[in-house]
């Protein structure tokens, strides 16, 4: 969509300084949207059509209680476990949701068909079953989102390319999950060519995938972007993009500790 030559910002990568109030997170959120304008508007797009995800991971709850006061009702976690302990301890906040964006083992499903509004990492059938299942007892319906591994790399979860079409396929078998798009992780790079080849791979999926999906599949969502690559996202097609550090600040312990079994992430 785009030949700008938007650099990434990985160089930031844990420089952000910390938000302590609410003027804080009211001033990163409204800079994050900047930059969220200008890319749209180098590629002729309505920011409207954007949604941000602040990521709320590793954060403890008066920091995650400040940015709600500065808006947010929507936060991502990446640890199940950790984000249902927050969403037991907020539930005075009765309009605060969460979206689980991180991978998700089979015997933890249960928790998050129990609370979560949203699911972005969906990529095995026997996940989706299981979601299914659990979510059936629980009365409730849940978003997903299919994450595919659009840089091929070992260390990252999600669906290979050419496995997604079968897989969407398969998605009408699991009446309470609602699949709205795709999502995936970028290379971490400096290299900004490298991380947008990333997102055109997702967006050029997503246009095959369309010509066959199944009535009740929707892929009108593109999940990709993080602190330090969502403006070459948005260029490229992104509708949510999951900023945590640009908002929260930088996190006191290592990217490692909540990414195990990953590359680390912006």
């Amino acid at each position: 969509m785009s030949t700008t030559p938007t650099q990434t910002r990985h160089d930031q990568h844990g420089r952000y300084p910390r938000a302590e109030s609410v003027e804080d997170f009211r001033h990163n959120l409204a800079t994050v949207q900047q930059r969220i304008d200008a890319a749209c508007q180098r590629v002729g797009r309505d920011p409207a059509g954007v949604r941000l995800l602040p990521v709320s991971k590793t954060m403890d709850e008066a920091h995650i209680r400040l940015a709600y006061a500065a808006g947010c009702r929507l936060l991502g976690e990446n640890k199940v476990q950790e984000a249902h302990h927050k969403w037991e301890a907020m539930q005075d906040l009765g309009d605060l949701h969460w979206s689980v964006i991180g991978h998700l083992q089979t015997n933890k499903a249960k928790l998050v068909a129990r609370f979560a509004s949203e699911f972005q990492a969906l990529d095995s059938l026997r996940l989706a079953e299981t979601l299914d299942r659990r979510l059936q007892t629980e009365g409730r319906q849940l978003d997903v989102f299919v994450q595919v591994n659009t840089s091929n790399e070992d260390s990252k979860f999600g669906l290979a390319p050419n496995e997604v079409a079968a897989f969407v396929q398969a998605m009408p078998r699991f009446g309470n999950l609602r699949v709205r798009g795709l999502m995936t992780l970028a290379l971490f790079s400096a290299a900004p060519e490298q991380v947008r080849a990333c997102f055109v791979r997702l967006r050029q999926l997503r246009e095959q995938l369309r010509q066959s999906a199944p009535a009740a599949v929707q892929l009108d969502e593109l999940s990709m972007g993080m602190s330090g690559d969502f403006e070459i996202a948005i260029e490229e097609g992104a509708t949510v993009v999951r900023v945590g550090q640009a908002i929260f600040g930088a996190r006191s312990v290592p990217d490692s500790h909540y990414w195990p079994d990953a590359a680390g992430t912006r």
